[in-house]
């Protein structure tokens, strides 16, 4: 067997780059980003289905309340988009989340403290 025949398709052997530790710290704050969005996302979802159902069930119609449930996919779309980008799927994974937590985690936390505030 001729020993160049591998290295013609793929070219040279070269050493794959050293596996990168996460470090705790950063999973810990990125579990924590992550917890409190998708408790926020709860929250406000689970509120707007209250409000579709009872507006509903009055005979009211329903055209307004649309806009507002379609943000929740907008905003996984955008930060789907985002994870795809190269610079970003290049990082390390824990800091990767933590910065797609600390992205996510405002609006929707700000959204349920102002829901909770105005609905009591």
């Amino acid at each position: 067997m001729n020993p160049s025949t591998h290295a013609a398709p793929h070219g040279p052997w070269q050493p794959s780059a050293p596996v990168r530790r996460d470090r705790p710290v950063v999973v810990v704050l990125a579990g924590l980003l992550w917890a409190v969005t998708a408790l926020s996302v709860s929250w406000v979802g689970g509120l707007a289905c209250i409000a579709l159902l009872w507006t509903t069930a009055a005979g009211d119609p329903i055209g307004g309340l649309v806009p507002l449930l379609l943000l929740i996919p907008a905003g996984a779309a955008a930060l789907t988009a985002l994870a795809r980008a190269p610079r970003v799927r290049r990082m390390a994974t824990s800091t990767r989340m933590l910065l797609l937590g600390a992205l996510a985690c405002p609006v929707p936390t700000a959204a349920a403290v102002w829901l909770w505030v105005v609905t009591g």
